[in-house]
């Protein structure tokens, strides 16, 4: 089995449900060189917690299952949903 599919595993095993329950989840951006990119979604995109769940507990989840990943990092930015909201927020004020 390739190791993004492994990885796959453990976020659908281990982290997804519970960062559901959140209404969250997590996407593998890329994997490389034992550096394994990851984003937030949903309501853990931009939430104050989001970089210790990472580091915390997907971090160890993942590497305990998937030795070839050495590190994960969690790629930020403003989700499609934030930039969609604030798009809609600014056409509004225009029509004012």
């Amino acid at each position: 089995m390739k190791v993004k599919d492994r990885i796959e595993g453990v976020l659908d095993e281990k982290l997804r449900p519970l960062l559901r329950t959140h209404g969250g989840d997590i996407e593998v951006m890329a994997f490389e060189n034992g550096v394994l990119k990851v984003k937030m979604l949903g309501s853990c995109n931009n939430c104050p917690s989001a970089v210790s769940d990472v580091e915390d507990l997907a971090a160890a989840e993942v590497r305990a299952a998937v030795p070839e990943v050495e590190r994960v990092m969690l790629v930020s930015g403003v989700s499609d949903e934030l930039l969609e909201t604030a798009k809609a927020l600014m056409k509004m004020k225009r029509q004012d």
